[in-house]
């Protein structure tokens, strides 16, 4: 997995050092601007979608937050009982979320700032990764998907960026910048593909697409089957 490992870094260069204080405002209840607003209602919409794959009541669950950024889902999950392990590559965004914690939460949270699949962080009942695995191949992302499964009791609740012709369009202008010059690109995705680059291994159900102004987004349900 080369190429994850190569994005991986990219992506905690650019959330750890050129966008922290952008996505610290985003994720905040500052006003912000009209694009950045509808962004802001989006990411709402889709946790609130994720969390409804989940039972409502989680208490003895342990679940992950896998791409945890400044933390709101792994907060709306302690609320609700579970024991939640919160990772983010961005040790500046889990900073940010730990200053956020509420206190006396019904569930647990451990905060780790590292790769959001590392096996050393044990089994779970449910994962959820919001708009933490966008930047991936098809390959890559089935290859986690894998990767995770023999540590999954439940369900792998994901997102992908849709293959829209709009972000497909935005996905060949930023390939056209140098290298060094770019934030993560989105690679757009479909279910189908991910779903064959997992050559059986687990079942993959396509959710709902959640899509509010400049964010669009697609959530993806994975159980593992045999690996």
């Amino acid at each position: 997995m080369a190429d994850y490992a190569a994005t991986r870094d990219r992506v905690e260069h650019y959330f750890d050092q050129s966008a922290t204080k952008v996505w610290e405002r985003l994720t905040s209840d500052a006003p912000v601007s009209g694009v950045r607003a509808t962004v802001r209602a989006g990411r709402d919409k889709m946790r609130a979608l994720m969390l409804a794959q989940l039972p409502e009541d989680l208490r003895g669950a342990r679940i992950l937050d896998a791409g945890c950024g400044t933390g709101a889902m792994a907060v709306e999950l302690a609320q609700r009982g579970a024991d939640v392990v919160a990772v983010d590559i961005s040790p500046a965004l889990v900073a940010i979320a730990q200053k956020r914690m509420p206190a006396n939460l019904p569930g647990t949270i451990s905060w780790i700032a590292g790769d959001m699949l590392d096996e050393t962080t044990g089994r779970f009942d449910h994962i959820l990764a919001m708009d933490s695995m966008i930047y991936y191949s098809a390959d890559d992302i089935a290859a986690l998907l894998q990767k995770a499964a023999p540590r999954l009791n439940g369900k792998f609740v994901f997102t992908i960026a849709p293959r829209t012709p709009a972000l497909m369009a935005m996905w060949r202008v930023g390939k056209m910048f140098p290298r060094a010059d770019r934030s993560p690109v989105m690679i757009p995705q479909t279910v189908a593909a991910i779903d064959e680059a997992l050559k059986g291994a687990g079942a993959l159900t396509d959710i709902a697409r959640i899509k509010s102004g400049f964010y669009i987004s697609n959530a993806v349900a994975f159980e593992g089957g045999a690996v």
